[in-house]
């Protein structure tokens, strides 16, 4: 037995307006200051006006939500008591909001012991509502939330199904002065998440439909919004695209590449799709190298060549690196500045946190502790897998 779980998805131009739908007494909105000084809390806050709900608007998101400031998040909730809590912004102000509301709904709960297989309260003090306003991260339809203990220096991963956003709103409005260097970094997320829940062991006919769409879309449009970022049309798609591959990467989950990549993000500080992205083409072939990949199936949705897996799997790596290439991605840790001194010095860290991580679990083909240090080392200089 399995399940299969999506919000109440709302999308297409004046989505937001849905807002003004909403019933009862107050509103919480969890968001940064850029979303506030881009005025998009604003175009929230009117509709919430318009629905009758006063609100508060809590704007201290940092870009990696830490665990301190959750907390402090929760006991602000605490004091105004909301029956709505609403996520605006990227991935971190999602993430931050869907773990403030567990704290809220659950006072004085360790957010590292929360795991899928506990029950938690939920819903009994606020629903919660997701607005992304980047294309990527697919947050908005996901039960999960990475946070940071800055004390201990570490993530921190929670995910428990309740968690789940009861509605995300999926408005291309909110992403149309992305600048396009977010837009690369997010929607090669969105993409690296899609290929991967596709060859999850935990997938499922549910999610592969899903993802293998996701693919599509992504691989259409983000080189037309990247080129031209108030192409609606590809803003739309692109936007929806980063949901669709949420709700299958969300009930399926990512692999490999993520392993490697937050590592790689929390010891350098780069940006999450940056970083997942580019050990992408590296993981597909070390999987394929293993055998009983499905990379033929995405090579095949794409319309590339697909002779067996191996010619689909190669093939397709040429086109991710073609399109990384487009949107002027590093291919490789040397193309994005970090020196060979500074990555042999981190290399046995980016191994021991690559081996803990949860999504290697999910890998078709589990590295060991020797295969992981070689991944990163090929990725450095930019060798294919041939191991």
């Amino acid at each position: 037995m399995w399940y299969f779980d999506s919000p109440h998805v709302i999308f297409g131009e004046e989505a937001l307006s849905y807002l003004a739908e909403l019933k009862g007494r107050r509103a919480f909105v969890i968001t940064d200051r850029t979303i506030v000084r881009l005025g998009l809390a604003q175009l929230v806050i009117d509709q919430l006006t318009a629905a009758g709900l006063a609100y508060t608007l809590f704007d201290e998101v940092e870009p990696e939500p830490s665990l301190q400031m959750i907390q402090h998040c929760a006991g602000i909730l605490e004091q105004h008591h909301p029956d709505w809590i609403i996520g605006l912004g990227g991935g971190s102000c999602l993430d931050a909001a869907k773990a403030a509301w567990l704290l809220y709904e659950n006072p004085g709960i360790d957010p590292a012991s929360v795991n899928p297989f506990d029950q938690y309260t939920l819903r009994d003090k606020a629903k919660l509502i997701a607005i992304p306003t980047t294309s990527g991260t697919g947050s908005e339809a996901t039960w999960y939330a990475v946070l940071t203990d800055t004390v201990e220096q570490r993530k921190i991963g929670i995910g428990t199904r309740g968690l789940l956003p009861d509605y995300a709103i999926i408005d291309p409005a909110l992403v149309m002065s992305l600048p396009p260097a977010t837009t690369a970094d997010t929607g090669l997320d969105a993409l690296t998440q899609s290929i991967e829940s596709y060859q999850s062991t935990w997938r499922n006919d549910f999610s592969d439909a899903l993802c293998l769409h996701a693919v599509r879309l992504i691989f259409t449009y983000l080189p037309r919004v990247y080129a031209a970022g108030t192409d609606r049309e590809a803003r739309e798609h692109m936007h929806n695209a980063a949901a669709i591959g949420g709700i299958g990467f969300g009930n399926s989950q990512a692999t490999l590449a993520h392993c490697m990549g937050h590592a790689l993000g929390v010891l350098f500080h780069i940006p999450h799709g940056r970083a997942v992205a580019l050990f992408l083409p590296y993981t597909i072939e070390f999987t394929v190298n293993g055998g009983g990949s499905r990379y033929a199936d995405i090579a095949q949705a794409l319309s590339l060549p697909t002779d067996n897996e191996a010619t689909g799997a190669a093939n397709l790596v040429a086109a991710i690196r073609d399109l990384e290439r487009q949107l002027r991605q590093p291919l490789t840790l040397r193309e994005l500045g970090i020196d060979r001194p500074a990555f042999e010095q981190a290399l046995p860290e980016l191994v021991a946190r690559a081996e803990t991580d949860t999504q290697i679990a999910t890998s078709l083909r589990v590295p060991d502790s020797g295969d992981l240090r070689r991944l990163f080392e090929y990725a450095f200089d930019g060798k294919g897998i041939d191991f």
